[in-house]
């Protein structure tokens, strides 16, 4: 049998799938199927047979819906964790779903929560990356972890995460399915994060990156609303989806999107909107045909260069206050 694992690249799926081979231990044989932040329709490339055991980590089932009703046939069994929009959920018995779009909940939790707390610290990382503090915060204080440690295991979600924007596995310091097999090893992230070497150089190019971005203006700034257009670089690529974040914390109350130029021509936008928006930032991208996301935080994975004015307008008027 095999254990095949598609999984988002940023840290709330490195550590779902972290809690999970944690608990299935090290025998059989593990397939990883994984890309960058923006790479979620895993399932189009999975290939499996009736013996084999699937899980999907942290990307949406409604945008895998074929893919995942592909694998079913087969007669594979599939256990569906995720966070984001889903609609309607295949009915089959091979397939176990724990899907919760709550704004508070991330994929890790939502698979700490299955484990029943056996891998804590891990959740607690993915909560980091993705934002939800708080959350992170109680999950270590439920794991008995003292502040320090605490801040230590932040800082290590923070740039697991950050590694995991950009266009393409090229733009990335380090492959997500290299990074998977690197933590694999270690059921405390604590250990990892002081040993190794890939953490270190994670940190220092998030940091340098981010000192390049904190430098930058943005293109349209009105009360409510606040954009940003990205240099073509390989840094900027990167830094794009955290910039977004650290950027709605900064204008908090105000709608933050952060476009960035793709290699063939377009953009990629990442949208962050505050929790009491009366329109969420995936209702938002869903008006555009690649977008999609989560309440507060959401993004499209291709805007044509001819539709940036008319975004920048829209993004406008919507959250304009």
């Amino acid at each position: 049998m095999r254990r095949i694992y598609a999984f988002n690249g940023d840290a709330d799926g490195l550590c779902a799938l972290q809690q999970l081979r944690l608990a299935a231990g090290q025998g059989g044989t593990d397939v990883l199927v994984t890309g960058v932040k923006r790479d979620i329709a895993l399932f189009d490339r999975v290939e499996c047979g009736p013996d084999d055991e699937c899980a999907a980590l942290d990307v949406s089932l409604d945008v895998n819906r074929t893919g995942l009703l592909a694998v079913l046939a087969t007669g594979a069994k599939v256990r569906y964790f995720d966070h984001h929009f889903a609609g309607e959920i295949p009915q089959s018995d091979r397939l176990e779903a724990h899907i919760d779009p709550d704004p508070k909940v991330c994929t890790s939790i939502i698979v700490d929560r299955y484990l029943g707390g056996r891998f804590r610290p891990w959740a607690a990382v993915g909560a980091f990356g993705d934002s939800l503090v708080e959350e992170g915060r109680a999950l270590t204080a439920a794991a008995g972890i003292s502040a320090d440690d605490t801040r230590r295991l932040q800082a290590l979600g923070l740039a697991v995460n950050y590694n995991a924007y950009g266009e393409s596995i090229a733009d990335l310091h380090v492959p997500p399915a290299d990074l998977a097999q690197e933590m694999l090893p270690y059921t405390s992230p604590l250990a990892f994060a002081n040993a190794s070497p890939t953490f270190r150089r994670l940190d220092e190019g998030f940091r340098e990156d981010m000192d390049r971005a904190q430098q930058l203006e943005p293109m349209k700034r009105v009360p409510g609303a606040i954009l940003f257009l990205l240099p073509d670089a390989a840094w900027a690529r990167r830094a794009s989806g955290t910039l977004a974040n650290d950027l709605a914390k900064a204008h908090t109350g105000s709608a933050v999107a952060i476009v960035s130029p793709k290699k063939e021509g377009g953009y990629l936008v990442s949208l962050r909107v505050p929790r009491e928006s009366k329109v969420s930032a995936e209702e938002f991208c869903r008006r555009f045909p690649t977008g999609g996301g989560r309440k507060t935080a959401a993004g499209i994975n291709h805007l044509p260069s001819a539709e940036l004015d008319g975004f920048a307008q829209e993004f406008e008027n919507q959250f304009r206050a």
